[in-house]
């Protein structure tokens, strides 16, 4: 017997503009803290619960199973900055972290810095912004989120008597940047309604007058951060949008002096600025699309004073850049995979760190030492464990300091298989595809598959090790990753041609990939499972409506599925800085495309495959309306007898429960739909 659906009222909603009207029954979901809506959600809860028992004892028992696999007595490599090593610890069945250090030596006494665990307590989430402490090493400043809105607060400690100093500053990004006077520290703080980082502020420690506004960013599709050069020299605001950036700096040990422009803001034109003796180093978008490195003397930062340090090339995507006294390396994308390119400032030496996979994860660690000659960096694959590895530029060695330890007898990473596979999505364009899956798992008609993606923002989805995911593999499910565009996998152009009004390359991308997947035979229509969050829950959003039969079922996790609601609503945070990714709906032009795909407003009639759609009341970044809202109306035109879920955590925000093992529960609820789909306990 079904169980029954939550019932929910309508009241209809005229939504007009461009002389076009949208109608929206489910309008009145956006009152929060109202009573009928908190017991709608609840009530939602209650269904998926109920829909799910079946699936308690195997939910149950992945959940140990993946707590399993984690050493609960675990710790960092220890990392060295200015005079001090620095630990982050997890003790055996706590859910946070604790912070030591030791000084100048491993073998000194260890020090506590912060227990979270006890900061933690008293509420239901906890999250940790960052840890700063002063440059004389004595105050730490440390922010925390308590309810899941990004909204940190920063706190101070005395280091040398453990008491808190009791001022604190609320609302503020979490970033907390030093001057070298060991009493200023500069802050961001959010817009209290669009949560727009918008307000950069000094702030003297042990002075009773008011914190002083240095910089406020008036533009609404810009937002603005704050920190400090490695070289520690120079403190920087960088103001941006998704397409346009703009630097001011002052010396870290002037801290009353006035923040000097860098380089007056540009449309389209992306820099971000280093500093390594006597010149800024800046990486630069400026007629190169995928990034060169130009430099400039301190003192003559206007743009005619930049030369050229390494040229564009077309076929590599500049990442990174972490400069070390006698050494630079550059991060850059290459057909999809990173490479770590050595080069010495005296100009013999250059060369790039060999990889021996086919795919693969890297990227640079913490570097802090700037008189350091060795690099740490991580590296991951679909079967192997991250790795932290230290690389010697002296003897060109490499040194494993730490592989992620899997707690299960049975793990063996030669057990699964890793390839890179290449679909044709329109115009013959080729994407991507990472897979895993266990060497008895079998590519059949009859094999599960999970088509995994995200496809926004130029944010790249690397093919990485997850403990967590080999309880799927282990009960054979394939796991692929789609490189679709929208991503800058395959470098800046990669993202470019899925954004704006070329965003639905990015559906087409995954929706062939799944096409791609089922003829090659690794799966088919009655096993194909897709999954995606956030932007990537749009995605999933859109892929339903154009393509409802090809996915078993799908898990959108805080889907972003109101597109033309939310962006024409720019009291909500995050509307106004994302014209640029999305397009303006006030543009008609671009309001006609956003709802040609927007999911929320092209839910029509169809056989819609099983979804679990998951939502964080407190979320700060995908309002949890817009789930609700698209669960209610996908039940109204839903044609199958498939079951359309919503779970809300009520207790938190865009990232889900906090504390390592809370979170777990909510992945082995998606683990167990997948599964209890499969075994047809649903």
């Amino acid at each position: 017997m079904q169980s029954k659906k939550p019932q929910i009222k309508k009241i209809e909603k005229k939504l007009s503009i461009h002389n076009d009207v949208r109608i929206d029954n489910y309008y009145w979901l956006n009152k929060r803290d109202n009573k009928e809506v908190i017991e709608h959600l609840n009530a939602e809860n209650s269904y998926s619960k109920e829909v799910l028992k079946n699936t308690n004892d195997l939910k149950d028992n992945l959940f140990e199973e993946m707590k399993s696999r984690i050493k609960e007595d675990d710790s960092s490599v220890p990392y060295f900055y200015n005079d001090y090593w620095y630990i982050k610890k997890f003790q055996k069945g706590k859910e946070y972290p604790i912070y030591t250090r030791k000084f100048k030596k491993l073998s000194n006494k260890e020090e506590l810095i912060l227990d979270v665990n006890l900061l933690a307590k008293d509420h239901e989430y906890f999250s940790i912004g960052s840890l700063s402490i002063s440059p004389n090493n004595k105050i730490l400043a440390y922010s925390c989120d308590v309810k899941s809105r990004r909204l940190y607060t920063i706190h101070f400690i005395n280091l040398v008597d453990n008491k808190s100093l009791g001022n604190k500053i609320s609302n503020t990004s979490g970033s907390i940047t030093w001057a070298k006077d060991n009493k200023t520290i500069f802050y961001v703080k959010k817009d209290p309604q669009t949560l727009r980082l918008n307000k950069i502020y000094k702030h003297n420690l042990g002075s009773n007058n008011k914190d002083i506004l240095v910089f406020e960013e008036k533009d609404e599709e810009f937002s603005c951060v704050i920190g400090k050069t490695k070289s520690e020299k120079y403190i920087v605001i960088n103001s941006h949008s998704t397409l346009t950036t703009e630097c001011r700096f002052i010396d870290s040990s002037n801290p009353e002096s006035d923040f000097k422009i860098f380089k007056f803001r540009e449309k389209g034109h992306e820099y971000s600025i280093e500093h390594y003796n006597e010149h800024f180093f800046i990486i630069t978008n400026k007629d190169a699309k995928n990034f060169k490195i130009m430099k400039c003397p301190i003192s003559e930062t206007t743009f005619n004073n930049w030369e050229v340090f390494i040229d564009h090339r077309p076929d590599f995507l500049i990442e990174d850049l972490e400069i070390f006294n006698d050494y630079y390396v550059i991060a850059e994308r290459n057909m999809g995979l990173l490479k770590l390119n050595v080069n010495s400032w005296n100009k013999k030496e250059s060369y790039t760190i060999p990889f021996d996979s086919e795919t693969y994860t890297a990227y640079m660690g913490i570097n802090l030492d700037f008189n350091s000659n060795k690099l740490r960096y991580h590296f991951s694959s679909l079967n192997n464990p991250s790795s932290v590895i230290e690389y010697d530029f002296i003897s060109k060695k490499n040194n494993i300091l730490k592989v992620q330890e899997v707690i299960d007898d049975n793990f063996d990473s030669e057990n699964y298989i890793t390839e890179r596979v290449w679909a044709k999505s329109n115009n013959n364009v080729e994407i991507p595809i990472s897979i895993v899956r266990h060497k008895n798992t079998i590519k059949s008609s009859e094999t599960p598959l999970l088509l995994y993606a995200y496809g926004s923002y130029g944010h790249t989805v690397d093919p990485y090790f997850s403990s967590v995911r080999l309880s799927l593999l282990d009960r054979g499910f394939i796991f692929a990753i789609a490189h679709i565009r929208g991503g800058e996998y395959l470098g800046r152009k990669w993202y470019e041609n899925g954004k704006l009004l070329k965003k639905k390359n990015t559906f087409f991308d995954f929706i062939e990939c799944g096409k791609f997947l089922i003829n090659k035979n690794y799966t088919s229509k009655k096993h194909l499972y897709a999954m995606g969050g956030s932007a990537g829950g749009l995605l999933m959003g859109a892929i339903v409506n154009l393509e409802p039969t090809l996915f078993k079922g799908i898990i959108a996790a805080v889907p972003f599925v109101d597109v033309v609601t939310t962006m024409l609503d720019d009291s909500i945070p995050l509307t106004t800085l994302e014209y640029n990714e999305w397009g303006n709906p006030n543009d008609k032009d671009y309001y006609s495309y956003i709802k040609s795909y927007s999911p929320y407003d092209n839910v029509s009639e169809k056989k819609y495959p099983y979804i679990l759609a998951t939502a964080g009341y407190h979320d700060s970044q995908v309002q949890y309306w817009e789930p609700a809202k698209w669960v209610a109306k996908l039940r109204d035109f839903n044609k199958s007898e498939n079951p359309i879920l919503l779970h809300t955590n009520m207790d938190a925000g865009h990232g889900g429960a906090s504390g390592r093992f809370k979170i777990l529960k909510e992945v082995a609820m998606e683990y167990a739909f997948l599964i209890g789909i499969e075994k047809k306990l649903l």
